[in-house]
């Protein structure tokens, strides 16, 4: 296993999956120009190989996965953001079940696929949690795979 960390957060990543801790590039338009590093942190972890550009939930990656392949993006939100509804649930949101996923969760639908979405703070962050399974039928298999991955992540 490789050890992947930075910006208080850590992921020992499962053999034959692939780790990315990255903050995203600002739009200097939209956010007026603000210092880059001001902006939160994004894990992604996948058992796919994650392409050099891709979006903050997958755009780009998602399709090339097959009925096994998994691919979590846990996003980061402005601290300020523990105060919103949104991130009532206090701590981590996992293990999660097979019953958590739902084709109707996906951000664009591709065929076969299943996700599940969860919105929380720890630690005094707000995170979004999103993970796409590759097979909405195979849930019930892939599933433990998705836990144990999620249980190698650590935020500091």
């Amino acid at each position: 296993m490789v050890d992947v960390s930075g910006y208080g957060l850590a992921v020992r990543v499962p053999a034959g999956w692939e780790a990315e801790i990255y903050r995203r590039a600002p739009d200097v338009a939209a956010f007026g120009g603000e210092d880059p590093l001001h902006y939160p942190p994004i894990v992604h972890l996948a058992t796919i190989a994650l392409p050099p550009t891709r979006g903050d939930f997958g755009g780009g990656a998602l399709g090339v996965m097959n009925s096994r392949d998994i691919f979590i993006s846990l996003f980061e939100y402005e601290r300020r953001d523990t105060a919103n509804a949104l991130f009532a649930h206090d701590g981590l949101p996992w293990p999660l079940s097979a019953d958590d996923f739902d084709p109707s969760t996906l951000r664009v639908a591709l065929a076969n696929q299943t996700g599940c979405q969860r919105f929380f703070r720890h630690q005094g962050r707000a995170f979004a949690l999103y993970v796409v399974l590759g097979s909405h039928t195979l849930r019930r298999l892939i599933v433990p795979a998705v836990n144990d991955a999620l249980a190698s992540i650590t935020i500091t």
